[in-house]
């Protein structure tokens, strides 16, 4: 049976196929949220081609899938490759294929859900960290070795205070316990821990600080891989001993403390020494210098015990007479020593005697020379500046004589 439509039932508006997908193109692919969108499911499917992988991400609660594919040259930029049954965080954008009527998911990036995004994301802030030089172990501070004050932060209804108290007081009693309650777990556990920490530090007391708490779940200690805890430590005045849960993976807050324990009593344990261990450390070390000091004194009482019996072997005069042969040789030693020293002081006196002699004027005037002065005293060594009548004095080897310029005769050419 043929049913009929009359040409004016068939709305104007009508589109073609293409139309309707190319309008619905247009929609969705200008769109500022679908052109970076960030989509969270379980891959229900994958298949690798040469142009890339193609996947289904599905959502099993609501029964929703969506095709996705990560073209080949962006595969070796995610951080997660899409496996089946894995959870994921997709970052992408929408496109929209009017030839088959579909829209696909260009996978930019892949990162792992829930427990692996966690895991991601403590890795990434570990390496930034790490990057920062928190973790360098020249940072690390050493311990004091009997401190008198101790502050401790963690939970006041946590069982690690409990032991920290314990082991603290068995192991050294008498000492001064602060103690700075904080929340270990949940939300407000990073800014909780941070206020405990700076109340320690404007108290100025402690000597070393503990922060601690019990065993737990991983979520429940993810406090102590918050930037801002393990920032706290890290510009902590003091030296921190870090004991969080049980045997496990290191913390953040473990890799930036000065030492860690992996339960609260073995960091009492590390901060503190054992008074009673000290003390039966104390007596070995008396024993053993009291056992030094009688070795020594055996020692030098059989060393004088020989000399004794030396000197009972060996008569007195031979004694007297290797002494006296000693201090002979001795003498005959300075004697040479002194005479040689005599001898050269000797010829060096009568070699500036004989220098002094060749220079004295004395000895000059002796040979026939004179000396002819002025009278006011000058020597006269030329005739220059000489008067007729002018009276000079002439020094000869024995006495003096006067006289007066009769005659210049001047010797120049």
């Amino acid at each position: 049976m043929n049913h009929y439509i009359p040409n004016q039932l068939v709305p104007d508006t009508a589109v073609s196929v293409a139309g309707l997908t190319s309008y619905i193109q247009q929609l969705l692919e200008p769109d500022e949220q679908l052109r970076q969108v960030w989509v969270t499911g379980e891959v229900s499917s994958a298949s690798k081609y040469p142009s890339g992988l193609f996947f289904t991400l599905q959502d099993p609660e609501a029964k929703a899938t969506i095709s996705c594919v990560v073209w080949k040259s962006q595969l070796n930029k995610l951080m997660q490759l899409p496996v089946q049954g894995e959870q994921l965080i997709i970052l992408g954008s929408i496109r929209v294929y009017p030839q088959r009527g579909q829209y696909q998911l260009i996978v930019w990036q892949a990162l792992p859900a829930g427990e692996g995004l966690q895991a991601l994301r403590y890795r990434q802030l570990r390496l930034r960290l790490e990057a920062e030089g928190l973790f360098d172990p020249e940072r690390k501070r050493s311990l004091p070795t009997h401190p008198q004050t101790i502050a401790v932060v963690t939970s006041p209804q946590a069982a690690a205070w409990g032991d920290i108290q314990r082991t603290l007081k068995q192991r050294y009693p008498g000492l001064h316990v602060l103690f700075s309650p904080a929340l270990v777990q949940g939300e407000q556990a990073p800014l909780s821990i941070l206020a405990a920490i700076e109340r320690v530090e404007r108290d100025g007391r402690a000597e070393v600080l503990i922060l601690s708490r019990g065993g737990g779940a991983v979520e429940e200690l993810t406090c102590f891989n918050d930037e801002r805890v393990v920032k706290a430590i890290a510009n902590c005045s003091i030296p921190v001993i870090t004991g969080i849960g049980h045997q496990r993976d290191e913390s953040l807050a473990d890799l930036v403390a000065d030492a860690y324990a992996h339960t609260p009593t073995a960091a009492a344990e590390q901060a503190v020494p054992e008074l009673a261990t000290l003390y039966a450390e104390h007596r070995e070390r008396i024993e053993a210098l009291n056992e030094a000091v009688n070795e020594q004194l055996q020692t030098s009482l059989s060393q004088l015990q020989r000399l004794k019996n030396s000197l009972r072997r060996l008569p007195i005069d031979r004694q007297i007479r290797q002494e006296k042969q000693g201090i002979a040789w001795k003498r005959q030693q300075l004697v040479q020593v002194t005479t040689q020293h005599l001898q050269h002081a000797s010829q060096h006196t009568q070699m500036l005697r004989q220098k002094l002699t060749t220079l004295d004027p004395q000895s000059v005037l002796a040979r026939g020379y004179a000396v002819v002065r002025q009278q006011d005293g000058a020597i006269a060594r030329s005739t220059d500046g000489l008067e007729l009548g002018q009276e000079l004095q002439i020094q000869l080897n024995k006495g003096q004589i006067k006289v007066k310029v009769s005659e210049i005769i001047d010797t120049k050419e």
